[in-house]
């Protein structure tokens, strides 16, 4: 009796620890695991130690363990895009209105550097910024029919490569830049118009002076082949050549069905006289 006694008690004392240890588990269990989704990574936080230690590995998308006393702060790391609407001057401090799309990610390896430096909030206090000063740099050593040029893709790479120095420094990968909808002061849109229409009048009309002058020429080079032809036959064609063709051709006629009197050596030139016929 005793002995059941004694087995009774240990299997209550083992499932009280079992219960001591399992149910803070439980209670504790989100404060123990982190998730990272998909596209993310994740920086520890380390409440009693020094915060995030920016040479640490993020962690990985996944399930992963931690302190319960420690924070996961997670980041994007996936391409991601940003706009913004612009206006800026250019170097004759004429209005440009125009939008500009940043393709970038956070460099993966230096994501501690910018959670301590910069914060989760950096397109706010990093990007955006640098999109405005380095538009504004750049522009404003241009005129603004300078856009409607070669120049507009000399333009775009210069602002992509300023940008793209100025984000490296902070702990940012630029992806791509590109820039649509420019918007150029009505006045000078119109005299560009303007200038692009004369100038297309212009081709028109040395178009014309070019096919005007090509169809001359072929006139000149048509009339002298006319005129080459009419000498050569007039000096292969002899009087004694005449006649014997004159006299071939009587001779066909002379054969025919028809009735005809043929007088020889009373024609014009000595050829044969044809008379009559039904």
């Amino acid at each position: 009796m005793s002995t059941q006694y004694d087995d009774e008690k240990k299997k209550i004392r083992i499932i009280v620890m079992a219960g001591l240890i399992i149910l803070p588990v439980i209670f504790l269990w989100s404060s123990l695991t982190v998730t990272i989704s998909s596209g993310h990574a994740g920086l520890v936080f380390h409440t009693f130690g020094n915060g995030v230690n920016p040479e640490a590995a993020p962690m990985k998308s996944g399930f992963h363990l931690k302190a319960p006393w420690d924070k996961v702060y997670e980041y994007e790391i996936r391409q991601q895009e940003l706009f913004e609407n612009l206006e800026v001057l250019s170097s004759n401090l004429l209005k440009i209105k125009m939008d500009m799309t940043v393709f970038y990610q956070p460099t993966y390896d230096k994501l501690g550097y910018l959670e301590i430096e910069r914060g989760n909030r950096y397109e706010a206090k990093v990007i955006q910024p640098a999109m405005r000063s380095v538009a504004r740099e750049v522009i404003s050593k241009y005129l603004p029919e300078e856009f409607n040029t070669t120049k507009r893709e000399e333009i775009q790479l210069e602002i992509e490569t300023r940008l793209s120095e100025k984000l490296a420094n902070n702990y940012i990968q630029l992806n791509d830049v590109l820039i649509r909808n420019i918007e150029l002061p009505l006045p000078l849109e119109q005299a560009i118009e303007r200038k692009l229409q004369q100038e297309q009048e212009s081709l028109e009309y040395e178009f014309r002076i070019e096919k005007a002058s090509k169809e001359a020429q072929r006139k000149r080079i048509e009339a002298q082949g006319i005129s080459d032809f009419q000498n050569i036959i007039s000096q292969s064609i002899s009087d004694q050549l005449l006649q014997w063709k004159g006299i071939e051709a009587t001779i066909e006629l002379a054969k025919s069905d028809n009735s005809k009197v043929v007088v020889i050596g009373s024609g014009e030139n000595g050829l044969p006289l044809i008379l009559g016929g039904n």
